[in-house]
């Protein structure tokens, strides 16, 4: 694992102990941040089941304001703080340790961010559909009406995501990134 691109391309990430998270490949990562490149200059990111950071690392070393980072993993969590630490990122990073489905959404911080990283692990997604569901309607709140959530999943899984607009997909092999936005307004009755 490393960073692509921006001010600290090339840098090697620590991974976490174990075989506790999926770390997403060069590849796909970087056709990612290709779609993603215009909205990252000061942009205001959480990246949830974040694992070591890569995801919310990147937009750092990309231009982005500040991140949020969400694991309940110690191992993962010792990892990121040791990755933030090597990139001297600290005054620009929060770290969230614990359950994100129990999390009140003050935790994402000042409302309005601009892009959110929903990574949960695989089984998730057919284990606790419902959880993931309504912590997606939470972040869809938190969204500026530009940003958008990005969900990782295995490519065979489906979750219906209604308070959300689907813009784009990514497949890469068994893995598929969705980039969602947040439905615009109702107009008003009358």
């Amino acid at each position: 694992m490393r960073i692509i691109a921006g001010e600290h391309r090339g840098r090697k990430l620590e991974p976490p102990p174990g075989e506790t998270t999926r770390p997403i490949t060069d590849r796909a990562k970087q056709s990612l941040f290709d779609v993603l490149t215009p909205l990252l200059p000061n942009a205001r990111v959480a990246d949830l089941f974040c694992g070591t950071g890569s995801m919310g690392l990147e937009c750092l070393s990309r231009g982005a304001l500040d991140a949020v980072f969400f694991d309940a993993d110690r191992g993962a969590l010792a990892a990121l703080h040791r990755n933030i630490a090597a990139l001297k990122v600290q005054d620009s990073t929060h770290v969230v340790a614990g359950d994100l489905f129990r999390l009140a959404p003050a935790t994402l911080g000042p409302a309005g961010r601009d892009l959110i990283f929903l990574d949960p692990p695989y089984r998730f997604v057919n284990e606790q559909p419902e959880h993931l569901q309504d912590l997606a309607l939470r972040l869809a709140s938190s969204l500026t009406p530009t940003g958008l959530l990005i969900f990782r999943h295995d490519t065979n899984d489906r979750l219906a995501l209604p308070s959300l607009l689907l813009t784009r997909t990514l497949t890469f092999g068994n893995m598929t990134i969705e980039l969602l936005s947040p439905l615009p307004p109702l107009p008003p009755a009358g």
